[in-house]
């Protein structure tokens, strides 16, 4: 779909009768919300949603790691919520721990706990999920990774995240487009931050400096990823924009051959065994799931970022309204 929507493709224009179809079952959806119509639950503590308008991944994941580590250090206990995409539980929502198997709770689930070491709770129903995290755990904040469309569970903040890449793409909804909402909804969010330089108004996160760790070992002292510089390897990654991940070696200096796999691929063993000696560099929601099959040659790229001081001062200043309604309430 990347060339439909990111490109100049006429075959966009003629998928707007639906793009319109979908507008008016989103639009009434949400008014049905607004209207009191159907329930919105509110919860005892704030709620932070970090979302974005587009379908794909756009960052989300490694901006909620630094939310809960700068909540961290502002004394908060943060707790995190998800859908828990691709996990095959018959039950939900799921408590996960660092060490929880992402075949049942998603493998961007597992790697938020591991990340963050706070609690995690994923499910389809978001109120849910964010109920059983409260009653378990001593969470005093709650951060959603993804839910921005989920208007069933209320919210104290919205983020939105873009890939400063790829935009907003021919600004369409889908299916013509990747919008899941008309670009004005920007607007209405809080705070908008950029992954990678977009307009000029817009605030960004830049990658901290990425790092590597073999996957038969992550106790192991993270080594810089410049140091592999002028390697050639093998880079995996099954993201919703495999190409930033790939940008992102190339930029470090390293030779790659590409292998990009659907978004939150179920890895076999035969999929990342190529016939010859090079690394194999993957992202680290693709190790998750290949860890069980790795050999000394898979590698994990580690990958943060770091807000622009404008959006952390503009984030500190609404997270203080938030505790001082919170302690009037």
């Amino acid at each position: 779909m990347n060339s439909l929507w990111y490109g100049n493709n006429p075959l966009a224009w003629l998928l707007l009768p639906f793009s319109l179809l979908f507008w008016v079952v989103s639009s009434v959806r949400r008014l049905l919300y607004v209207l009191h119509l159907k329930k919105v639950h509110r919860f005892p503590v704030p709620l932070i949603v970090v979302g974005n308008i587009t379908v794909g991944g756009t960052g989300k994941t490694p901006l909620v790691v630094w939310l809960c580590s700068h909540l961290e250090e502002l004394g908060y206990r943060p707790g995190i919520v998800a859908r828990g995409y691709g996990g095959r539980a018959t039950h939900w929502p799921q408590q996960v721990r660092p060490d929880s198997d992402p075949v049942m709770a998603g493998d961007e689930a597992v790697l938020l706990a591991r990340l963050t070491g706070r609690p995690v709770c994923v499910g389809p129903d978001r109120p849910e999920a964010v109920r059983e995290l409260l009653e378990y755990t001593d969470c005093d904040i709650v951060v959603s990774d993804d839910g921005l469309q989920h208007y069933a569970m209320g919210r104290d903040m919205e983020i939105v995240v873009v890939d400063g890449e790829r935009g907003l793409g021919n600004e369409f909804l889908l299916p013509a487009g990747p919008l899941r909402e008309l670009p004005g909804r920007l607007r209405q969010a809080d705070l908008v931050i950029s992954n990678g330089s977009w307009w000029d108004s817009i605030p960004i996160m830049k990658i901290a400096d990425p790092v590597v760790l073999p996957l038969l070992d992550l106790t192991e002292e993270p080594q810089p990823l410049t140091r592999a510089e002028g390697e050639k390897v093998h880079a995996v990654a099954g993201t919703g924009n495999p190409r930033r991940f790939f940008t992102l070696l190339e930029q470090c200096g390293l030779e790659i051959i590409p292998h990009a796999f659907p978004d939150h691929h179920d890895y076999r063993r035969e999929d990342l065994q190529f016939d010859d000696e090079l690394p194999v560099l993957m992202t680290e929601k693709d190790a998750v799931k290949y860890a069980r099959f790795a050999t000394d040659r898979h590698w994990l790229v580690r990958i943060g970022v770091i807000p622009d001081e404008a959006f952390v001062n503009k984030f500190d200043e609404l997270l203080q309204g938030l505790k001082h309604g919170q302690e009037a309430a």
